[in-house]
């Protein structure tokens, strides 16, 4: 059954998303509406009057698994407390095993030591183009139409975790999206829009709520040193400005990606594998009591945490159990390749083979509505729980995210 479906047209005949995604983004375009549209001009307004839609159904993303390439690290970043840039690894920390049976009190330091980043400050893609204006020579290159821009041989440039939200998409009931999409020299940036119903979650945060995301950082600051060898350190402050980041290139399918994500820590270990296969995801989580918090675990929580490390190849999810004071009381390994099979005997699960597909058929799907290459012209894709995910076009307008500095030095750039 197709995923595409035209609002417009709905009793045409449709193509199967398969053979769309084998015909170039214009053919798609026209063969989806059922009939043959002349190719409009650059008009904004005349693709807007055109609403396409692509549905979110688990059950229509059920085949073969997709090629998905491992992907390789192709550098770094680091953020310090005030949100700077830098381009090199001086964030990155190590992992630091605690007892087996720990007493880690995740309350401790939540007022006296916690600078909370600002989360108003909307920074979109910025720190990624800053990398890939640094690191320009390590990514590959195409031949461009014009003669001053400078294109890279890359069809998505994004944050990893806009990706875990299209991967999570089918199986998630409580929160929608919007992905804001511009191509550029050949190549579609993703950046995400804070709806309203998060943009208001967030301003109506709990005390609890919020004490409660500090844990996650704290369960790091007791497992995590600066170098290898030392100790951590919970009497320091938690600063969530902080952060290093991956840079990976892999490819899913036909399309080729680019993205970056915050890494916890890495293994300590010298003989360990190189990176992103030394890295490790860290969490925290309810301590489990009964068989309904197991189903949720498995149906809910193991599902972001698999999108999350197996986007990047992190291999291992280290994960600590807090009762309900906050106390980390048992510690857990995970690997990231064994989580779908602890899922699969459960009943209504999710599946890796759903979340993959309907990543995979979103970015056709975006790349079939994103003909017009220019900065300035966004497509908004939109998604509900129980809703199909659906798109508008906007030129010169709140939703540009692709900043002026980026664009002039991308275009002046040498080959």
């Amino acid at each position: 059954m197709d995923r595409y479906r035209s609002r417009d047209h709905k009793s045409k005949p449709r193509e199967d998303i398969q053979l769309m995604c084998k015909r170039d983004a214009e053919d798609s375009w026209e063969a989806a509406e059922g009939r043959k549209h002349a190719r409009p001009e650059r008009d904004v307004s005349a693709l807007s009057s055109v609403p396409r839609i692509l549905s979110t159904r688990a059950a229509l993303y059920e085949r073969d698994f997709p090629v998905y390439k491992q992907p390789v690290e192709v550098g770094c970043f680091s953020l310090d407390s005030r949100r700077t840039f830098f381009n090199d690894a001086r964030q990155l920390r190590y992992y630091v095993e605690p007892d087996r049976k720990p007493k880690l009190d995740l309350r401790e330091g939540y007022r006296e030591r916690y600078v909370r980043r600002d989360e108003r400050v909307k920074e979109n893609l910025d720190h990624l183009l800053t990398w890939i204006l640094a690191n320009r020579s390590k990514l590959p290159s195409r031949p461009a139409a014009s003669s001053s821009l400078l294109e890279l041989d890359v069809d998505i440039v994004t944050w990893r975790g806009h990706l875990t939200k299209l991967l999570t998409t089918p199986y998630e009931t409580q929160e929608g999206w919007q992905l804001a999409v511009t191509k550029f020299g050949g190549t579609l940036y993703v950046s995400e829009v804070e709806t309203e119903a998060a943009r208001q979650s967030r301003e109506s945060r709990t005390e609890r709520h919020d004490e409660m995301m500090y844990w996650g950082y704290k369960f790091e600051q007791y497992t995590c040193a600066d170098e290898v060898g030392a100790c951590p350190n919970p009497g320091g402050v938690v600063n969530t400005n902080e952060a290093f980041c991956t840079v990976v290139q892999t490819r899913l399918g036909p399309h080729k990606l680019l993205f970056s994500g915050e890494v916890d820590c890495r293994d300590p270990d010298p003989l360990a594998p190189p990176a992103p296969s030394c890295y490790i995801e860290l969490k925290t989580s309810a301590e489990i009591r009964m068989p309904k918090q197991r189903r949720n675990f498995l149906r809910y929580k193991l599902l972001k945490w698999w999108a999350q490390s197996f986007l990047p190849g992190v291999p291992r999810i280290i994960a600590g159990f807090r009762d309900s004071d906050g106390t980390v009381v048992s510690v857990e390994t995970y690997h990231t390749s064994t989580i779908p099979q602890i899922i699969k005997s459960e009943y209504n699960s999710w599946k890796p083979t759903v979340c993959m597909n309907f990543c995979f058929d979103f970015l056709s799907f975006a790349k079939t509505a994103a003909i017009e290459d220019d900065p300035r012209v966004v497509y908004l894709f939109s998604w509900e729980p129980n809703r199909d995910v659906i798109y508008s076009v906007h030129r010169d307008s709140p939703y540009t995210f692709l900043p002026e500095w980026y664009v002039r030095q991308m275009m002046s750039l040498p080959k």
